[in-house]
C-alpha cells in the first residue's frame, strides 16, 4: 500500500471513531475481490446464495486465526469475452 492510501486509511478512521458511539470497534478490514466470469457466477454464488455464504464461512474462521477482518466480495468479471455485445 502506498503513503497515501495509509494516510487515507487513517483519515476515515478518525473521521469514523468521531462520529460512532463505539469508537473502540472501529477497525478497517482486507476486502477480497473474487473476478469470476458471467457463466460462473452462479456457480460462485449458489442456491440462494449458499456457496457464497459458505465461502465467507470459512475466510471468518480463517480470519480469527490471523486476528484481522476479511470481507469477500464476489464480482462479475468485466473482461469476460462472452459478456460482450452481441451482433
Amino acid at each position: 500500500m502506498t503513503e497515501t492510501g495509509g494516510d487515507m486509511r487513517m483519515l476515515v478512521e478518525q473521521i469514523a471513531q468521531a462520529l460512532v458511539d463505539a469508537p473502540e470497534q472501529v477497525g478497517d478490514a482486507t476486502i477480497l475481490e473474487l473476478r469470476v466470469a458471467a457463466t460462473d457466477l452462479g456457480k460462485v454464488i449458489g442456491r440462494q446464495g449458499r456457496t457464497a455464504k459458505s465461502i465467507r464461512t470459512l475466510l471468518g474462521a480463517a480470519s480469527m486465526k490471523y486476528k484481522k477482518r476479511y470481507m469477500l466480495e464476489i464480482i462479475e468479471d468485466e473482461d469476460d469475452e462472452e459478456t460482450g455485445p452481441a451482433e
